[in-house]
């Protein structure tokens, strides 16, 4: 990240000490000090605004943080959960009965139009990375929520099974909305700001998987289930259409008030008054120091995630005698609802706390180290249940749903990571587009994999059915062997910060 001067002379030159590091250099990694060219966010006036980084001598990262755009974006930041989530209720029936498909063959179909989204997603992901670096990220964050709210309309218009895919791969092809969110969150705070931004980030994205479904259950076949409402031939045609069309609206709304109301981010100013290209390619970027290993820990800390949310509704719902919970419908979602309410609270009232006290790194840790403890809770709960210690279940159970949704905030440590290795702000949407090409690939692998090594398991009995959290156990732990290799400048620890202020 930049180190921008606290302060300009009217020719728009630093009043800073000139041997201030501004830009690192692509080539060698040294700092440079070219003035010329720099990449300044603006603010709500227009005025050319500190970049969100390390505090200098104008104390540029007590600047307040820029609530309407930040609400904006966290407004944006609902359309790719919505979209994604919202099919989710009736994606089954919808395969057999407009697909004509059988039961048994459902599951892998559905499965199918999932993976082929995310790897949609996992290819484009680094194009329009390095477009937002170089054609600004307000038109790439445009073009994406337009595109995805048709193509969330076209699906529910589907009328065979090809079309489903297609419209489904449609959506994935605009996916340059996830990563400039990302960025314009980063060029919209400072230092100290940034940890907060994220935390309302992730607050919307668990909005967004709640509201998904709701909507795309709650509105499917309505001249079914709301028969004196919807009488129109239309719904009786197209008995989702109503879902996908509320859900593309949520995205409509989103594209309009990011086109009228949110500022652009990067915007260039160089010597000459033109603009010019971005100076580090892709392999570049991902060759700068710190970049692979953040963006393993990112992926490492994904597939913990993905595993466990495809495993943990599938465990709950099989009967303990084969390794599950044997919980209804109703209890699984009260299981849910109480982790989506804790990780809430947990992002909201307690990672800004954390991460301004320990640091982005000592937040990481401590999640690195409660996570394998969570993952073992549900083998124990199953065995608790096989031994009829009701008492047991409850006092282990409940605590470990609140305490454990903890971990939640190791996603916004590794976005924080990613945005502090970046080696220059001029390829921060490049660094952004990487990892989260790195996203898309374990979610087009991770919840087969982990559901199959489950079924298999239940299958064989091994260990009462607990062979999956046998692994995702180890994988858990495996994140504190890597952590160590965390670059010290993406832990932003309080002692980091303090020799960055001396300096």
């Amino acid at each position: 990240m930049a180190i921008l001067p606290g302060s300009t002379k009217d020719d728009g030159t630093s009043a800073a000490d000139e041997r201030t590091p501004l830009l690192t250099s692509p080539e060698n990694g040294s700092p440079s000090t070219r003035h010329d060219e720099q990449i300044l966010p603006s603010d709500v006036n227009g005025d050319l605004k500190h970049s969100g980084n390390l505090n200098t001598a104008g104390n540029l990262d007590d600047k307040p943080m820029p609530y309407v755009q930040i609400l904006l974006l966290c407004y944006a930041t609902l359309c790719e959960p919505v979209a994604y989530f919202s099919i989710f209720p009736f994606i089954n029936e919808m395969i057999e009965r407009t697909g004509g498909i059988d039961k048994k063959n459902v599951g892998f179909y559905s499965g199918l139009i999932e993976s082929l989204f995310s790897l949609v997603q996992m290819v484009l992901m680094i194009f329009y990375g390095q477009a937002a670096d170089r054609f600004g990220r307000k038109p790439v964050l445009i073009f994406s929520l337009a595109g995805v709210s048709v193509a969330t309309a076209l699906f529910g218009m589907s009328t065979t099974l090809w079309q489903m895919i297609a419209f489904r791969c449609l959506a994935g092809v605009f996916a340059g909305s996830v990563v400039t969110v990302r960025v314009m969150l980063s060029e919209n705070t400072t230092k100290i700001t940034q940890a907060r931004a994220f935390s309302w980030y992730m607050f919307t994205k668990n909005c967004g998987i709640f509201i998904g479904p709701l909507i795309g259950g709650g509105l499917a076949n309505p001249a079914t289930e709301y028969p004196g409402i919807f009488t129109a031939q239309f719904f009786k045609d197209y008995p989702y259409a109503l879902s996908t069309f509320t859900a593309s609206a949520v995205c409509l709304t989103a594209t309009l008030s990011s086109l009228f109301f949110l500022k652009e981010t990067r915007i260039r100013k160089s010597s000459g008054g033109a603009s010019s290209e971005p100076e580090m390619s892709t392999w570049k970027v991902l060759k700068a120091p710190g970049v692979a290993i953040v963006l393993y820990i990112f992926g490492h800390t994904m597939t913990i995630a993905l595993a466990y949310t495809a495993v943990s509704p599938a465990m709950q719902y099989t009967p303990v005698n084969l390794g599950g919970l044997g919980f209804s419908a109703k209890y699984i979602a009260c299981t849910i609802a109480l982790g989506g309410v804790s990780q809430a609270a947990w992002m909201l009232a307690a990672f800004p706390l954390m991460q301004k006290r320990l640091g982005t790194g000592g937040v990481l840790y401590l999640c690195a180290i409660a996570w394998p403890i969570f993952m073992a809770a549900f083998p124990v709960l199953n065995e608790c249940l096989r031994h009829g210690w009701i008492v047991a279940f409850w006092v282990i159970g409940v605590p470990s749903i609140i305490i454990g949704s903890g971990v939640s905030m190791a996603f916004a440590c590794v976005q924080l990571c990613i945005n502090d290795i970046s080696p220059s702000p001029e390829v921060l949407a490049t660094v952004n587009s990487l990892a989260l090409t790195v996203n898309s690939a374990m979610r087009a692998v991770t919840p087969v994999a982990a559901t199959s090594l489950f079924a298999v398991g239940v299958k064989l009995q091994w260990a009462d059915g607990h062979l999956v959290w046998f692994f995702i156990i180890a994988l858990a732990a495996g994140l504190n062997i890597a952590f160590p290799f965390l670059p010290e400048r993406a832990r932003d620890s309080p002692a980091s910060r303090a020799r960055a202020n001396d300096e």
